[in-house]
């Protein structure tokens, strides 16, 4: 123990507390670190933007070469059915390939109609992101 002043004593293993810093000083530095996760956040955002715009664009493109083929094959059986029955029963063979088409037609609307519903996962990651970065941020009681 060494004495210091008149009835003060320091203790050498008491912790040496840092001079208190101007609240100009602090309040920027936490401005600091605001801007820096917000920036953070908004390139997770672009980035997920840019995943979801090609992911949209590749499915786009395989939906139009799958709506091609089979639409041309579709209409090809169609016609050979047709071609087949002729003679007997090209009523029949045109009457199953109309219901038919039409049917599908409907079953592709609905399944269309149920992703539209469901919603696209864009932006999921930086949301979850920010969740976290709130509760990190929220008082602790």
């Amino acid at each position: 123990m060494i004495r210091v002043g008149f009835h003060q004593a320091l203790h050498l293993t008491d912790p040496v507390t840092p001079p208190a810093q101007p609240l100009a000083r602090t309040l920027k530095g936490m401005g600091g670190r605001v801007l820096a996760l917000l920036q953070v956040r908004l390139e997770l955002f672009g980035v997920e933007a840019r995943e979801e715009l090609n992911r949209l664009t590749e499915l786009v493109a395989w939906v139009a070469v799958a709506c091609v083929l089979g639409c041309l094959g579709v209409g090809f059986l169609a016609v050979l059915l047709t071609v087949a029955l002729w003679d007997s029963h090209r009523l029949l063979a045109l009457g199953l390939a109309t219901t038919g088409l039409f049917i599908a037609g409907v079953w592709a609307a609905t399944r269309a109609a149920g992703r539209l519903r469901s919603g696209s996962r864009l932006f999921a990651s930086s949301l979850a992101e920010i969740a976290q970065d709130r509760e990190a941020l929220r008082p602790r009681e």
